[in-house]
């Protein structure tokens, strides 16, 4: 069986969540290229190599090796920065693609700069090319304005990958309407496939029991914050949201916020923490907003099922593997109506949507569901069976397995499970 080669230039499957370039990227091809080598695929993840000393083969799953790749300085380099090494990255692919006598059936790349990369080894050796964006530029830099560090000639690349590739992959309905708008997409192209969460990572712990794992008090109100401590993400407004509860409501809660770029909350290390502490400072809730960290994905579990809500509320999200996540463990979300967010969170059955950058909109979901616990379990159990009907890593894999087969020209096991984007 010929492999499947997965292309994340700066999101390496080794790489711990919640960091600055680390995120759901990350986990997507991570948990994608797991999903297959259990199907019986030998799956080849190219990354960037931005350590000196790791080996240039590394076995991470059953079926799954990790290729680092020789491109630019063995240090990490922001992805801002990157681009000028895809040529370099391309080079090295098309390279060891060739000497490999097993043969490669398919590439998917993830970010465009993965894609540039994979264009030059298509040219070369004719394999079928899968793009992922998981955030397209033009949308980005309306959101984001001179904050965007990528240059322009993102968006022409961006355009010729959407072009030339065999099939582009929408995470969810909006992405596909931004790729046809956008980037003028021929419809006839693009697969919606959403992202998802593994069982075996995310299913709920009772409460009381998470919660005295972690250390948190036992009835508390507690909402949760977790993901990337960039400013895109709008953890900004999750600490206004926590001061216009206390004045508008009268309800204390806490705040837990999980990420950054060490374990230990440091602003030094994750600046976003310097920010946010001010905020929260300025909006009377410093005593009621911790900063926990990084944490390992084996401990995520915990943090979801001891919150009584989890919180997201960026500015714009391509899909959005966090709320899911939450979902899996039985939590109600409290999401921005926001790309992906819209079509996983179902607003008053799974919890509710709500505008980006508006505290005082967020608060007044939090009050709802801090009154009314018995709202939030309904929703919460809502939430678990509708990511398990629509947003399984598995289903993921499937879905994508007859992808690469039609593009291939080989068949598939029809009985595999396709997942369905939900309404």
């Amino acid at each position: 069986m010929q492999r499947i080669a997965l292309i994340s230039e700066h999101a390496s499957p080794l790489a711990g969540p919640g960091s600055v370039d680390s995120g759901g990227q990350n986990i997507y091809v991570a948990q994608l290229a797991r999903h297959l080598g259990k199907r019986g695929y030998p799956v080849d993840v190219f990354t960037r190599r931005d350590k000196g000393l790791l080996p240039e083969v590394v076995a991470f799953a059953p079926n799954v090796r990790v290729i680092h790749v020789p491109a630019g300085p063995a240090v990490h380099v922001p992805k801002e920065q990157l681009l000028p090494y895809m040529d370099e990255f391309g080079a090295y692919m098309a390279e060891f693609m060739a000497r490999d006598r097993v043969g490669y059936m398919v590439m998917h790349a993830n970010f465009f700069m993965s894609g540039l990369a994979a264009l030059r080894v298509k040219q070369k050796l004719d394999i079928p090319l899968v793009m992922t964006f998981h955030a397209l530029g033009k949308v980005r830099r309306q959101h984001q304005g001179s904050a965007d560090g990528f240059p322009d000639c993102r968006f022409e690349i961006e355009e010729r990958l959407v072009r030339e590739s065999d099939c582009v992959i929408a995470e969810c309905p909006q992405d596909r309407h931004d790729l046809i708008r956008l980037y003028g997409a021929d419809p006839g192209t693009i697969e919606t496939v959403p992202c998802g969460f593994d069982g075996d990572e995310f299913s709920p712990v009772p409460r009381l029991e998470a919660r005295r794992a972690l250390g948190w008090p036992s009835h508390e109100f507690s909402v949760l914050q977790l993901g990337r401590m960039v400013p895109r993400k709008g953890i900004d407004n999750v600490v206004r949201a926590m001061g216009e509860l206390r004045r508008a409501f009268g309800l204390r809660a806490r705040l837990y916020v999980v990420g950054g770029n060490s374990d230990q909350p440091s602003p030094a290390a994750t600046p976003e923490i310097g920010r946010l502490q001010k905020i929260a400072v300025e909006e009377g809730v410093a005593d009621a907003v911790t900063f926990v960290g990084r944490r390992g994905r084996e401990q995520l579990r915990l943090f979801y099922s001891a919150a009584d809500v989890f919180v997201t509320t960026p500015w714009y999200e391509p899909f959005g593997i966090t709320p899911v996540e939450a979902m899996a463990c039985g939590v109600p979300v409290i999401g921005a109506a926001v790309g992906g967010i819209r079509s996983t969170v179902l607003n008053g059955r799974t919890g509710y949507l709500v505008p980006p950058n508006d505290p005082a909109a967020l608060a007044a979901r939090l009050a709802r569901l801090a009154c009314d616990p018995t709202l939030a379990e309904r929703m919460g159990a809502s939430g678990r069976r509708r990511a398990h009907a629509h947003f399984t890593w598995a289903g993921v894999a499937a879905r994508m397995e007859t992808v690469y087969a039609r593009l291939a020209g080989v068949t598939v096991d029809d009985t595999a499970q396709a997942p369905q984007v939900a309404a």
